[in-house]
């Protein structure tokens, strides 16, 4: 988790936080918010891509031609070609492999966000706010 705080001092000369302040502490929050959350879809999605790299793998084993293989498509089982099977294995890691891609897209773009609201946070209000990672 990460949170925007503001720290308390003794010694802080008054800093007054203004509503435009808070708008960008609050964007600050749903933005770091979201980045974590596209990183947890990110590695998801990377472990069912590695799924299906397993098992085409595995199918690329098998040499009978003649085998039918159970290929689950929501809350069935169908059975395909070896061939079919593999090709359907393709095509749902070209998936993945370009939602992985938007998904970076996007936090790329919001860390981006995050990096020009810390600048304009810091220069206000300098040590008085903590916006780093909370390794608790």
């Amino acid at each position: 988790k990460m949170a925007a705080t503001m720290k308390k001092s003794v010694a802080v000369e008054d800093v007054n936080v203004t509503f435009e302040d808070q708008q960008k502490i609050n964007k600050f929050a749903r933005n770091t918010n979201r980045m974590t959350e596209l990183k947890e879809e990110i590695e998801a999605k990377k472990k069912s891509l590695q799924n299906l790299e397993d098992a085409s793998d595995d199918i690329m084993m098998f040499d009978d031609d003649t085998l039918l293989i159970p290929y689950q498509i929501g809350d069935v089982f169908i059975s395909h070609t070896q061939e079919e099977t593999q090709d359907m294995l393709d095509t749902g890691k070209e998936l993945l492999k370009e939602e992985i891609k938007a998904l970076e897209g996007r936090v790329a773009s919001i860390q981006q966000i995050l990096s020009d609201l810390k600048v304009q946070l810091y220069a206000k209000f300098g040590n008085n706010i903590n916006l780093e990672a909370d390794d608790s």
